[in-house]
């Protein structure tokens, strides 16, 4: 058998710059070398891991200069967790790259002719500025390379963490992480502990057998806490004794609810929520309006820099009294909510269905009359039909999944022809796209990134279109 030749090490190579998915950057014999966990300005042997026609992949194996971008990672898991990938560059440049890549994207993908981008808004916080998070229990814990090269026997491998990227089967057992606010760290551990001391059987990801699966926990600003403790099979007497156990350690938490999930994947949004003690939601609040947040409810992620973006999406979408404003994928209706004291009417359109309850209850929990919420396919129920019965949308707002728009309702967007289109996207690419398909109708009148998400890749873009006078 022909033995492969092993993958060569490239020797004081200077990294410079940042590419697609947050990894640097460089060029080797005519061929871009990605290289993760890397900064601009470092200079450092990178031994290949993998060799394609037209790139190569590496890892540094040895510093021979370090970038002045280069910042001490806070977090004792960075580089193993498949989280907050940019923690060993400075803020300034993750911001810097952020703004390059909405308007790559832009110019490359989308082609669009658009006014130079407006500042970045930087989030106020870079730690602990997630609302929500999901840990993953395993029988069998991923082992560390510093684990391994210990040459020690580890008989405790059950563990609550996140998944390694790229490996469904492997989780990493995390002590503290700098994404949540107290008192998630305390909840994930001592659950955990707890389920260790009485023997409790973690689940196993490749048998798809076991008790204790995941865990999902979500904070406020307000200082409310939800714990949504998710078991593979319904052992009734186990399930009370651990929920009583977490209610007792900390009295705290707002909403205790459990669910039991014997499905070959992770998403609850199909299963029933059980309340165990407690309320069935958390409360939000933002610029005086209140947010009722239930365990399958969506709602930004990051609450403080949420405002900041909903502050541009008002000032785009310049609403007057008299208006009529769509608000496309409108989840629980925050975007709406905030914008229907300055107009005249808000429809919200959305086909999550308990999104939509969710929405129609922050309405009136808000007083507001002015605000409709309509469930189902965006392209199904954006017909003429419906612009007849609740009339024509003066400005759309609209705040699609990372997939961007379907190709119909862009297509309905061209036939209605609002006079602006405020768009809202976590995935710039698949903004410019859909923005490339509205083009002969609309210019791209302004721009802004916002980072919801400090020490990843990804970025949260702003987009104003207005209508071309050709098409008044």
């Amino acid at each position: 058998m022909r033995k492969k030749r092993p993958l060569p090490l490239l020797e004081k190579i200077p990294i410079t710059g940042i590419a697609a998915e947050g990894k640097a950057i460089t060029r080797y014999d005519d061929r871009v070398v990605f290289v993760p966990f890397a900064a601009p300005g470092d200079v450092a042997d990178v031994q290949v891991t993998k060799k394609r026609r037209s790139y190569l992949e590496g890892r540094i194996v040895r510093f021979h200069g370090r970038s002045p971008h280069r910042t001490e990672p806070v977090c004792e898991h960075f580089g193993i967790c498949g989280g907050c990938k940019w923690q060993h560059l400075s803020y300034e440049l993750q911001l810097e790259a952020k703004q390059q890549q909405v308007t790559d994207h832009f110019s490359r993908i989308g082609k669009l002719d658009f006014p130079e981008p407006e500042p970045i808004t930087a989030a106020p916080e870079t730690e602990f500025y997630r609302n929500k998070l999901e840990f993953t229990f395993t029988s069998r814990r991923w082992l560390t390379e510093d684990e391994v090269s210990s040459g020690e026997s580890f008989k405790e491998l059950r563990g609550a963490g996140f998944h390694i990227p790229g490996r469904f089967d492997k989780v990493l057992d995390i002590d503290r992480c700098w994404l949540q606010p107290d008192p998630s760290n305390d909840i994930r551990r001592a659950i955990r502990d707890y389920a260790i001391e009485r023997n409790i059987e973690f689940f196993d990801l490749v048998r798809q057998e076991g008790f204790l699966r995941t865990l999902i926990i979500r904070t406020s600003t307000t200082g409310e806490v939800m714990v949504i403790v998710v078991f593979f099979k319904d052992d009734g007497e186990e399930i009370e004794r651990l929920l009583e156990f977490t209610a007792g350690r900390f009295p705290g938490i707002t909403s205790l609810m459990y669910v039991i999930n014997p499905k070959a994947n992770d998403t609850i949004y199909d299963l029933d929520v059980h309340l165990y003690r407690g309320r069935d939601h958390i409360t939000e609040e933002m610029e005086g309006l209140k947010f009722r947040v239930g365990p399958k409810s969506f709602y930004q992620t990051n609450p403080v820099q949420a405002r900041q973006l909903y502050g541009i999406v008002k000032e785009y979408a310049l609403p007057r009294k008299h208006e009529t404003i769509y608000d496309l994928y409108t989840g629980t209706g925050t975007i709406a909510a905030f914008l229907a004291g300055h107009c005249g009417m808000v429809r919200g359109l959305e086909y999550v269905d308990e999104a939509v309850q969710d929405a129609r209850l922050n309405a009136e929990m808000n007083n507001i009359d002015n605000a409709t919420f309509h469930a189902g396919d965006i392209r199904e129920l954006l017909t003429q039909a419906f612009t007849v019965e609740n009339g024509r949308p003066d400005t759309v707002v609209t705040d699609p999944p990372r997939t961007g728009m379907h190709g119909d309702v862009v297509e309905r967007l061209a036939e209605l022809l609002p006079g602006r289109i405020v768009y809202v996207s976590c995935n710039s690419a698949t903004q410019a796209r859909d923005i490339a398909l509205l083009g002969d109708a609309y210019r791209v009148e302004r721009l802004r990134a916002v980072d919801m998400f400090p020490h990843t890749h990804h970025i949260e873009s702003v987009a104003l279109l207005v209508k071309r006078p050709s098409s008044l």
